[in-house]
């Protein structure tokens, strides 16, 4: 199906022009790089191990970030907000997910109430209705529905602190999603394989209906070129899909961690008798 040409573009913020608040989110950034990777160090000193992966993992998603606050995204003005949407909402909290900042920060912290509290937090009552897959990924694709099909997008022109907080909202949103989904970290209770599978399927159903919507209309409110619209539109399609593949990776290393130790008895059991 051929785009809708939109022949009013309307121009919306970008990174460079959310001035301090898009400098402020890079300094956070680096600032939570720099803490996660003197932990790491400081568990490495004591003679604990943690995989540099994870490091690497950690550090790729702030510097992701970074870039994305600071530097020119590719394409056109839709596609350029598309790009840093992908990075912040989806790419970005799966590489910080998989660093597991929490295991971390609980394991560098020496003994003591800010310990406790941490522990107590993330095991407590809320935060673990959050980390449900299925309220999670309301959360996080049901947002998206919320920006792009009501005149929200539309009020974020020249509203760079209303498109930070938009921006807070899907980072946080994503990285509760793939928290969910992931599970690597302590949790209250830790949802089955099954549940966490169907999940990720439909809400990476919900994402892909949602692009393809994009693929020939603008948000409401809002005009932007055909041409930028389809970009940004498979954009949003096929970047969702890696990181969606990714999330499926991730389960399914899962899966064969657990079905592997069911099986291995088993296995031990033919090998002697």
């Amino acid at each position: 199906m051929a785009p809708m040409t939109h022949p009013m573009p309307m121009p919306m913020p970008s990174g460079q022009g959310m001035g301090t608040p898009a400098g402020l989110a890079a300094v956070l950034a680096l600032s939570a790089g720099v803490a996660y990777l003197l932990a790491a160090r400081r568990l490495r000193c004591r003679g604990d191990a943690w995989p540099r992966l994870r490091d690497a993992s950690f550090t790729a998603g702030q510097a992701g970030l970074v870039a994305v606050a600071l530097a020119p995204m590719p394409g056109g003005e839709f596609t350029a907000h598309m790009v840093r949407h992908l990075v912040i909402g989806m790419a970005a909290p799966l590489l910080l997910v998989l660093g597991r900042p929490v295991t971390l920060v609980l394991r560098a912290l020496p003994a003591g109430p800010a310990r406790r509290g941490l522990r107590a937090a993330v095991r407590s009552r809320p935060v673990g209705l959050l980390v449900l897959p299925p309220v999670a990924a309301v959360l996080d694709v049901g947002g998206l529905w919320l920006l792009y099909r009501t005149r929200l997008f539309a009020h974020l022109h020249d509203q760079p602190w209303l498109h930070a907080a938009v921006y807070t909202h899907v980072l946080a949103a994503g990285l509760l999603f793939s928290f969910a989904i992931c599970q690597l970290d302590p949790v209250r209770h830790r949802y089955g394989l099954p549940l966490r599978a169907a999940t990720l399927v439909a809400a990476a159903t919900a994402h892909s209906v949602l692009a393809k919507t994009l693929y020939s209309t603008s948000p409401p409110g809002t005009a932007f070129t055909g041409h930028d619209l389809a970009r940004a539109a498979e954009a949003m399609y096929y970047g969702g899909d890696l990181v969606e593949l990714a999330l499926a990776a991730a389960l399914a290393r899962q899966w064969y961690t657990v079905t592997g130790r069911r099986l291995s008895p088993a296995h031990r059991g033919l090998q002697a008798g």
